[in-house]
């Protein structure tokens, strides 16, 4: 247990302004292309005496996404990929949340894209926690995951003439997360 447990065990709310949730995937197999989910909306329970009761959850809007590029962005959102008319979410639930040594920890959970669930770890790194210039207690987080983009139905490709393939199957996601404490109202 780390010495920030007096302070992180609570209620957390993601800040969205200051929390990304975005990937990379290489294009042409030469260019890496990035992107992020602009509506986020997470929150997690810290309970570092007793890990069994500590939790995350986190909520995409698909049609969010955001490449930089319009039309990319517009076959990411089309029936090809997300097919966010159909399936608007993207949703995280954790099942397990394990301190693995001061400051770092493995997120187990449930990660739903499309129609299909999976499993998957995710590493996060707690970077630090201060009082923001608000008086709110803030905390952030970053962490990195890869997933075959193909075990969650994303599986339009275009192969290349050199053997290769348009798009990566797999995709680095990418997290940083900056958290606010929630007020007890009776301790206020």
């Amino acid at each position: 247990m780390t010495d920030n447990a007096a302070v992180l065990n609570g209620e957390w709310e993601f800040d969205p302004a200051h929390t990304r949730i975005g990937f990379s995937a290489k294009h042409a197999m030469v260019a890496t292309v990035r992107g992020a989910f602009n509506d986020v909306d997470g929150s997690f329970v810290a309970d570092l005496d007793d890990m069994s009761k500590s939790s995350v959850r986190v909520i995409l809007k698909a049609a969010s996404i955001d490449t930089r590029n319009e039309q990319r962005d517009g076959h990411l959102k089309s029936g090809d990929f997300f097919d966010v008319e159909k399936w608007p979410e993207i949703t995280f639930t954790s099942t397990n949340v394990e301190e693995v040594e001061d400051n770092a920890y493995m997120i187990t959970g449930d990660l739903t894209i499309r129609d299909i669930t999976r499993q998957v770890v995710i590493p996060l790194e707690m970077l630090g926690v201060d009082t923001d210039h608000d008086g709110f207690i803030r905390a952030g987080f970053e962490g990195s995951r890869r997933i075959n983009r193909r075990d969650f139905g994303l599986e339009w490709n275009v192969p290349l003439d050199s053997g290769g393939l348009l798009i990566s199957e797999r995709i680095s996601l990418e997290f940083e997360i900056s958290a606010i404490k929630k007020v007890d109202d009776k301790a206020s």
